[in-house]
């Protein structure tokens, strides 16, 4: 488990412009994901909101047992919007270009790990796997 969560943060940590010096970015684009999650309804209203954008097949591989299929920057600003990404960037002090890229490295991943058996978590156990991961990341 804590390989896969080192690995996680290498990834976002390269997907912010390699910015390993400092975690702070990292940890405010997680927490951001974290108020995402709980400002669109929880995980499946999240989900749901991905999937009316056209990412039904991204979304099914995400929580799904096999690999993540990719999605790009410009596919999470475009199911966002481009004023929620401008906002999560503010708060990690990024560009919207570098959040969207770190999100778009960051929730497949995040959701994956979220659905390990392959099923949405109730949103108790949803909130303390997110906590544990961000414990873990930028701890």
């Amino acid at each position: 488990m804590m390989g896969l969560l080192d690995q996680l943060a290498g990834q976002a940590l390269g997907a912010l412009g390699g910015q390993q010096q400092d975690a702070a970015p990292q940890a405010d684009l997680l927490s951001g994901v974290m108020g995402l999650i709980n400002g669109a309804g929880g995980l499946p209203a999240l989900l749901q909101k991905f999937q009316e954008s056209g990412l039904g097949d991204q979304v099914t591989s995400w929580i799904g047992l096999g690999d993540n299929q990719p999605v790009s920057g410009e596919q999470i600003a475009s199911a966002l919007g481009g004023d929620t990404v401008a906002q999560l960037a503010q708060q990690a002090g990024v560009a919207p270009e570098q959040a969207s890229a770190g999100l778009a490295q960051l929730l497949p991943q995040i959701i994956d790990k979220l659905t390990p058996q392959g099923a949405v978590p109730d949103q108790d156990l949803l909130q303390q796997g997110l906590s544990l991961l961000k414990g873990k990341l930028f701890g």
